[in-house]
C-alpha cells in the first residue's frame, strides 16, 4: 500500500479545481497528465492577479508598473535557473515551451555550426517536436539525420548511439523521458559518451520536469528544454537552458524589439544573452503563473512527488497486466508514470471514447510520436500518464472502464 495517507492527497486534489468537475456525470479521472497537467489555485491566481494589479510592459519603462512588472519577471528567471541549477540566470530564455526550444536550437545552432555532410543524431523515442527542426536543418545544409534503435522493451541501445558517434556528428537531441512509452533515458551517460567526441547535446524535458528533479550541471548537458503547462503551469510559457558558452555563439532566432542593441538603417547589434534571443513582448502573465508553479512543486517537494507517482505506476501496471487482453507496450525497467496499452480486438479510439463517457479521460492515437508506431507495428494506443493528484482508487476507476469496454466489444 501506498505510505501516502488519503488526507495528504485529498489536501493536495484541494488545490485543483478542475478535479472536482464531473464528466457526463461522472467524476473526472484525468489521466492525460503528459498532454498538459492541470493547474492549481495558486497559479491561477498568479496570473490574475498580474492583469488585475501588475500589468504592464517590461524592460521598456520607468513607471512604477513596468519597473515593478520587470522585477517580478526576472524574479522569475532565478526561480527558473534556481529549480534547473543553472550556473546563472542569464542560461534561461524564456520561450512558448519546448517546442520553441527545439526550434531556437535548431536554427541558431545549426545555421553556423552544421556543414554539408555532418550528422545530427536524435533517437526513435522522440516527440515529432524533437525530429522535424533537426530534419529540417539537415535539409538545408545537406546533413543527415542519425536515429539511434530501442530495445523490445522501449530502452534506449547506447551500444548502437555509442557507435553512431564520430567526427561528423554535431549534435545529439534526445527526450528525457518518452512521453508515449515513459522511458527514462540515461541523459547523463549520453551526454559524457558525446562530450568525448566533443558533440553537444540538446535534452527535450518536456516531460523530465514534472517527474523529478532536473540539475542541468549535473547532467552536464548543453542545453534542456521545457514546457511550463507540463509542470502544473500556464500554456504558452516555457523556456530553453543552455550554457552561456553556446549561447554567446549562436545567432538570434526571432528579430524585433528587446533583442537588439542599437538599430540604425545601416546595421543592428544585439543584446546581450538572454534578451538576445528573447524578441517581442514577452508572455509575463504565464511567467508569473510558471513562478507560481515552481513554488508550488518546491512546497510539496519532489520526496513526496516521486513517491506518489511511482506507487500509481507501480500499482497501475500490476492492475493492467492482470486484465486478460491488455498489452503494454514499452516495459522498460526505468519508467516514469507513462502506460501505453493496447486491448486486444478493439481499437484504441473507441476504446477511449467509452472511456470518456465514463468520466475517464486518456490519450488515444500516436501521441505524435509516429516513427516510433512504426517501428512497433502498430498505429497508436491508450495512454494513461499520471500526476500525484491521482489515486489507486482512479486506477481502480480505469480498470473498471477496460471491463465495461471489452464487455460491450464481446
Amino acid at each position: 500500500m501506498s505510505e501516502i495517507s488519503e488526507e495528504k492527497i485529498q489536501s493536495v486534489r484541494n488545490d485543483f479545481p478542475i478535479l472536482s468537475r464531473t464528466i457526463y456525470g461522472k467524476p473526472l479521472v484525468y489521466f492525460d497528465n503528459a498532454a498538459t497537467t492541470q493547474k492549481p489555485n495558486i497559479v491561477i491566481d498568479a496570473i490574475s492577479n498580474y492583469y488585475r494589479n501588475d500589468n504592464a510592459n517590461v524592460h521598456r519603462g520607468v513607471h512604477y508598473l513596468s519597473q515593478q512588472a520587470t522585477g517580478a519577471f526576472e524574479d522569475v528567471r532565478k526561480k527558473v535557473a534556481t529549480f534547473v541549477n543553472a550556473c546563472n540566470p542569464n542560461e534561461i530564455i524564456f520561450t512558448r515551451g519546448a517546442t520553441e526550444a527545439i526550434n531556437l536550437v535548431a536554427c541558431s545552432y545549426c545555421e553556423p555550426f552544421l556543414n554539408a555532410g555532418d550528422e545530427i543524431i536524435i533517437s526513435v523515442l522522440e516527440h515529432h517536436s524533437n525530429i522535424v527542426p533537426w530534419q529540417v536543418a539537415c535539409e538545408r545544409k545537406g546533413a543527415f539525420l542519425k536515429v539511434i534503435p530501442i530495445t523490445p522493451e522501449g530502452d534506449l541501445d547506447i551500444i548502437v548511439f555509442e557507435e553512431l558517434l564520430n567526427d561528423r556528428t554535431k549534435m545529439v537531441a534526445v527526450s528525457h523521458i518518452s512521453n508515449t512509452l515513459g522511458t527514462i533515458n540515461p541523459v547523463a551517460e549520453i551526454v559524457e559518451m558525446a562530450h568525448k567526441k566533443g558533440v553537444p547535446v540538446f535534452v527535450d524535458g518536456a516531460q523530465g520536469l514534472s517527474h523529478g528533479p532536473v540539475d542541468v550541471q549535473e547532467l552536464d548537458c548543453d542545453f534542456y528544454a521545457f514546457s511550463a503547462h507540463k509542470m502544473y503551469g500556464p500554456m504558452g510559457i516555457g523556456g530553453l537552458y543552455g550554457k552561456t558558452s553556446w549561447l554567446e555563439k549562436m545567432q538570434p532566432y526571432q528579430l524585433g524589439g528587446e533583442m537588439i542593441d542599437r538599430v540604425t538603417f545601416e546595421k543592428t547589434t544585439y543584446n546581450e544573452i538572454p534578451y538576445k534571443f528573447e524578441a517581442g513582448t514577452p508572455n509575463v502573465a504565464d511567467v508569473m503563473g510558471f513562478g507560481a508553479a515552481i513554488d508550488y512543486l518546491n512546497e510539496l517537494g519532489w520526496d513526496f512527488i516521486m513517491a506518489q507517482e511511482n506507487d500509481l505506476l507501480s500499482y497501475a501496471t500490476a492492475q493492467l497486466q492482470a486484465v486478460e487482453g491488455v498489452k503494454i507496450i514499452g516495459t522498460a525497467q526505468n519508467k516514469a508514470a507513462i502506460i501505453s496499452f493496447l486491448i486486444e480486438g478493439i481499437h484504441f479510439f473507441d476504446a477511449g471514447t467509452i472511456m470518456d463517457h465514463l468520466g475517464i479521460a486518456v490519450r488515444t492515437g500516436s501521441h505524435c510520436t509516429q516513427p516510433l508506431m512504426d517501428i512497433l507495428g502498430i498505429n497508436g494506443t491508450l495512454r494513461a500518464s499520471m500526476a500525484f493528484y491521482n489515486t489507486r482508487q482512479e486506477v481502480d476507476k480505469l480498470v473498471e472502464a477496460i471491463h465495461r469496454v471489452k464487455t460491450l466489444f464481446a
